[in-house]
């Protein structure tokens, strides 16, 4: 089965060492599942320039030699005394192979993107460089550990490494030059995300459009209507008697679901729709692992919301459950048919019954 080098750094950082990075780092654990999502891939684009460079392919052998034995002991130095020594050699790890230039924008964008500042997304990227160095070590193993092979490794997976970038992050690393190394797919992500925001913007006018032309609409049919309104309450006025007058109930108000400056009802539909395109897209093994960190993120989302839930009156997670419920079902059904592709059990199935749990937590 072929190599897929995000997939296999992501495996590796599974939701609790997400969880435990972000409160090793003091970060939003949402935030951190983002930053990786979008770090891991622009490191590995960055370390496909490297290999191309003159020299650049020893020096990323060299770095790969000394973080052979990094992925067996990272847990254990996440939060304890050796973590910033860790960073720190991460940092040293990126300044040497990217250069300072590179190794500020790719922590810039980072930061942008997933909404931490410049030192928390640079923190973060010496904590991962061991991790990801230590994963190409790994697969090409000390024996064939040379400048051909991890050059070859590193070319064989453009196309996985584009397909990994999210699409906002990809337009903010466009003018830094560390996706020119992977030359048609970078080019691809980056229209996909053009693509996307040009359609947004479309049917946002269009939707302005028609809330011009429903107004215009509106004030003819008012022009008239106020009219005969003020005639009915005369006659009203009038001729009805006292007792055959009738009290109005008062519309119900829908409660708020925002806690914390968090839109829970949004976050929740919006990751929802997120898991379905994500199980949508899987059709064996191979989509499967791609689809992980998606899938790792939607956990996380959901996570936070469930710890929030303290927070809601009684009513509002009534709302809430009526959101949810309803949802559930389809998804149900959805988890049952992934599951049931060969190869796809092993791989999700853990992911999955998390999410689950977490989605029942809110259905009460």
């Amino acid at each position: 089965m072929a190599t897929n080098l995000v997939s296999l750094i992501m495996q590796f950082l599974t939701p609790d060492m997400i969880g435990r990075i972000a409160s090793a780092l003091g970060l939003d654990r949402t935030n951190t599942q983002t930053a990786i999502g979008a770090a891991v891939p622009g490191l590995l684009a960055g370390l496909c320039g490297v290999a191309t460079q003159p020299g650049g392919a020893q020096k990323l052998v060299e770095a790969a030699r000394q973080q052979t034995g990094a992925l067996g002991g990272f847990a254990n130095v996440i939060g304890a005394s050796g973590q910033s020594s860790l960073i720190e050699k991460g940092s040293q790890i990126l300044s040497s192979l990217l250069g300072g230039r590179d190794q500020t924008a790719l922590a810039g964008a980072v930061g942008k993107y997933a909404g931490l500042g410049q030192s928390a997304s640079g923190s973060l990227l010496g904590m991962l460089a061991p991790i990801v160095m230590g994963t190409i070590g790994q697969q090409q193993g000390t024996r064939s550990l040379d400048a051909g092979a991890v050059t070859s490794l590193l070319s064989s997976q453009k196309d996985n490494i584009a397909a990994a970038l999210p699409a906002g992050f990809a337009n903010l690393l466009g003018g830094t030059g560390l996706l020119d190394s992977l030359g048609g797919a970078a080019r691809t992500a980056t229209a996909a995300a053009g693509q996307t925001a040009r359609v947004t913007t479309s049917a946002a006018r269009a939707i302005g459009d028609t809330g011009q032309r429903a107004a215009a609409v509106s004030l003819n049919w008012l022009y008239w209507l106020i009219p005969l309104l003020a005639i009915v309450a005369l006659l009203i006025y009038f001729f009805a008697k006292p007792a055959e007058q009738v009290v109005q109930p008062s519309i119900p108000t829908i409660p708020s679901l925002t806690v914390g400056g968090l839109d829970i009802g949004k976050q929740v539909t919006d990751s929802i729709t997120s898991l379905r395109t994500a199980l949508g897209g899987i059709t064996d093994a191979a989509t499967a692992r791609a689809a992980l960190p998606k899938l790792q993120e939607v956990t996380a989302q959901i996570d936070k919301v469930d710890g929030l839930l303290g927070q809601l009156s009684p009513e509002q997670r009534k709302v809430l459950a009526g959101m949810v419920n309803p949802l559930m079902p389809p998804l149900n059904q959805l988890f049952d048919k992934v599951l049931a592709i060969p190869g796809v059990a092993e791989l999700l199935k853990p992911t999955i019954d998390a999410l689950r749990a977490e989605l029942a937590v809110l259905t009460g």
